[in-house]
């Protein structure tokens, strides 16, 4: 059994087979966005090089920037110590968020 495939087996997976995965870009560490993996998702996000998440809504696996062009060229793919998050390092190539933004945290509660 490879490396990846006995690692990919430490990450819990909720009820539902998901994971929350945070997108950073590995150059400014800025924060890009959240979405969610399934097991899926991981394993071709990690064997591509490119991001790839689940989407709750459509209930299907999409690839960033499949559509848009503005895709996220990993870096390297952590978890966290108690295997319930994930973390994508990479390059966005372009705007992150579907609102044309490069982060999908561009707003902020004022105090």
């Amino acid at each position: 059994m490879e490396k990846q495939t006995l690692l990919i087996k430490e990450v819990k997976f909720d009820s539902r087979g998901l994971v929350p995965a945070i997108a950073q870009d590995a150059a400014t560490g800025d924060v890009l966005m959240l979405a969610y993996m399934n097991e899926e998702a991981l394993r071709r996000t990690i064997t591509t090089g490119e991001a790839w998440f689940y989407s709750r809504s459509r209930q299907e696996l999409w690839h960033k920037g499949a559509t848009s062009g503005n895709r996220i060229i990993v870096q390297s793919v952590w978890f966290d110590c108690d295997g319930d998050t994930i973390l994508v390092k990479g390059k966005p190539m372009g705007p992150v968020c579907h609102t044309g933004n490069r982060t999908c945290f561009f707003r902020q509660f004022e105090k």
